[in-house]
Order: C-alpha cells, then structure tokens, then sequence
C-alpha cells in the first residue's frame, strides 16, 4: 500500500527552505498540498474590527494562487478547501486514504486551537499529525536555553543567541512533486467571494506589494542591490518591507539572512544588514514570548499595570484615531497611508500606538486589533507584543518609560513632509 501525506499549509507559503515538504516528498509515494479557507478569518471581532482586512486578503489570495503554480510546475497542484481545519483535514483523510498529516506550528491562542481541534479529530482516526517548525530564523533546539529560560528582555536575548545559537542553511526547493489524484483542486476565492471590496492601489505610494514567493524573492534581490547604496531612510524602508513576505511565510527567515549575509562586509552594507537582522531578531523574540507566555499579550493588563482609559470618550477617540480624523497632523498621515497601502513604518507604528495610548487615552488592545485588520504583514506575535510593549504592559518591562512621543515624530517627519503627503 502506498503512503500519502496531507500537506497542510498556512502561514508557509512556499517552496524554498520548507523542512515539511521536503520531508513529505522523502517520506510518501504522493502527497496532498491542501490550503484552507477558514471563514473564521474574515469575521468581526469583539473590538469591532475585522479579523483580515481587503489588503492583506488580496494579499494572501495572490500567494495562495502563485503556490499552486510553483506547485503545477513541479507536477502536482494544491487542493484550495472553504471551511473549518478541524473540519475538512478529517474528511480529506478518510477520502484520500492519508497516512498521515504534517503541518507548520503555529504559537498564536486562536491558530494553536485550530491545530489541537485538528489534532483530535485525527486522533480519532488513528492519524498522526506532525508539527514542523519553519517561522523562525532560530530553531527552538538551536537556541542556548530552555524555552522557559529565554531572556524577557530583547537586548539579552539578542546578545546571547547572537553567541551562541547557529542559523541553519535553507532547505533546498523540491523539483519534482508526486500528487495524490484528485477530481476537483478547488477554486480560489476572490476578495468580494470573502466579502470584502477590492481596493486601488494609491498613487502616493511609490511601492506595490504582490503576494508570492517569485515576488517576494524578487523584492529581496532589489533590497540586496540598494545594500551597496547610502543607507537612506527609503532604502531601510524598502527592507522593512519584506515582512509582508515573511509574515505569510512567503519568504523564509533563514532565506532573508543568507542571501544578506552574502553581501556582508562589502562597502555601504553593514547599515541595512544589521537593520535586516535587528528586524528578524524581533519576530524571532516575539514568537518564542508567546511560546514562553502563551495568551498573556492579548490581556489589556499584560505583564503589568494598564494605563489610564477614557470610556467615556473611547468610540469617538478610537474611530477619530483610525479614521485619520484627530487633528493631529502627523498621526492622521500615519492613519491614512495605513488605510490606503496596508504598510506603515515602523516608527509610524509606534508614533501612532503612543498617541492612541497616552493623548487619546484609549485602550491599546483597541489600536493592536486595528492594525491586525490593516496590516498586510501582520502576525500575532509581532503585533501584540508589540502594542503591549508600546502600552508598558509587555514582559520586557525595562522598556516601559523609554518611549517618547516628540522624538518619534521628529524622526518619522523632520521636514513636514510625510505629513503634507498623506494629509487626507
């Protein structure tokens, strides 16, 4: 009897450095890629924003669409599911004949569920369900410590696995693929099929992101070219936004660092490199705190002590605030390039979170949910650790007065003249 492996696909959305591919091709006669439709994504949430916004959706269709194509020129294809996880892997199962389903891990509440829902469901078929690990620019086993002894304070973090952890090469891509035979792959939803309206592009922005692994790879040939420019703010910027990339696993951590580490030590290189590497650092730090802390940076009280909440005056500060309607010239430009493009830099994240958190006196898990709908390189772990960093209330608490608001502003807009461009 031949063995089938379920592929199941989420935030890892290409064929470079991808350990469960690799091995599911190795280790199965045929396997079935499968992407799942999970209508959970694009519902309200408690705050009343939207889980995904029409940004990062069309976004996430376009890397899902370029996945079945990088897939069908190796010979195999990619089932696209609508429904619950939890629901249809069972049923592929027991359709196809699986043997067994391999899966990336995720660290997220809502996310981790989902796999233990599916998890239980192949229990009960006697099914194994495999986790992978393939987010991160360090593997868990590679670090120096435990992950309950990892450093809550970034900078030691740092220091230490910059000491001591090793990054390991990429996995290669796979060149040829054996599929199950399957009648009907699916179709591929459009933005307006998940309800939402399909948005234009702004002509202000002078930088269109297109999901894909072909584009993001793309995009990191053109930040490893502007490496031997100036480190101008434009070119950092340009490296900063790989994370839409990153975030839908698009582009691979380790595939980041290595091609930069190619340039190391060339002139006029070392400004972005460190800037690159500081930047995978954090999402490396912040997924392993949520492995550490689990659900705790959703908590408005966090690791400590929330600040002071205007409720009476909450709704109108917060729809001012993500409407671009404060009056406060520099923030409502940080809003509105956020609204039209899906990117903000990140100094522009924190100008923004500070005012909300401390001249607005709204509740940071109100801006932390918005960005979640708006930001087309969002993932939970970056984000929320983030906010609650920005609201004092993170595990880090060394860093809960160091945030000053002038000093953001007069770095993200010393001419006026991002605040000019994005007026309205």
């Amino acid at each position: 009897m031949s063995k089938k492996i379920l592929v199941w696909f989420r935030n890892d959305l290409r064929l470079h450095d991808n350990e469960m591919l690799v091995e599911a091709i190795a280790k199965s006669d045929s396997i079935l890629p499968v992407y799942i439709i999970d209508p959970r994504l694009f519902v309200e949430t408690k705050y009343g924003t939207l889980k995904t916004g029409s940004i990062r959706a069309q976004f996430t269709i376009e890397s899902v669409s370029a996945l079945r194509t990088s897939l069908k020129q190796i010979g195999g294809n990619l089932l696209v599911a609508h429904g619950k996880p939890e629901d249809i892997i069972p049923a592929l199962v027991q359709e196809y004949e699986i043997n067994e389903v391999y899966h990336h891990r995720e660290v997220a509440d809502e996310e981790t569920k989902i796999s233990n829902l599916v998890e239980n469901g192949l229990w009960k078929l006697r099914v194994n369900l495999k986790h992978f690990i393939g987010h991160t620019l360090y593997n868990k086993e590679d670090l120096p410590f435990p992950i309950k002894d990892i450093p809550d304070a970034f900078n030691l973090f740092k220091k230490k696995v910059e000491r001591d952890a090793i990054i390991k090469p990429c996995f290669l891509s796979p060149d040829r693929v054996n599929v199950a035979e399957v009648i009907d792959w699916g179709a591929i939803p459009t933005i307006t099929d998940l309800g939402l309206n399909p948005q234009e592009k702004d002509s202000r922005s002078d930088f269109e992101f297109s999901g894909g692994e072909a584009k993001g790879i793309t995009t990191l040939q053109k930040v490893i070219v502007t490496m031997q420019e100036a480190a101008s703010a434009k070119n950092l910027i340009l490296a900063s936004k790989l994370s839409a990339w990153l975030a839908m696993g698009c582009l691979s951590p380790r595939k980041v660092y290595w091609e930069i580490k190619k340039m190391e030590g060339m002139p006029n290189t070392k400004a972005i490199f460190n800037h690159i590497l500081l930047g995978l650092l954090w999402r490396d730090y912040f997924r392993f705190m949520f492995k550490k802390y689990g659900n705790t940076f959703f908590k408005p009280d966090g690791f400590g002590s929330r600040r002071v909440v205007d409720k009476a005056n909450t709704n109108e500060n917060f729809n001012n605030w993500k409407n671009g309607n404060t009056g406060f010239a520099i923030v409502d430009a940080v809003m509105n390039e956020l609204n039209r493009t899906g990117y903000i830099s990140n100094i522009a994240r924190q100008t923004a979170a500070l005012y909300l958190i401390n001249n607005l006196e709204v509740s940071w898990v109100l801006g932390a949910a918005y960005f979640e709908e708006r930001l087309i390189d969002y993932n939970p772990a970056s984000n929320w650790g983030n906010w609650a960093n920005m609201a004092g209330v993170g595990n880090d608490q060394k860093t809960k007065n160091v945030f000053d608001l002038d000093k953001y502003i007069k770095s993200l807009d010393p001419k006026g003249n991002y605040a000019l461009t994005w007026a309205s």
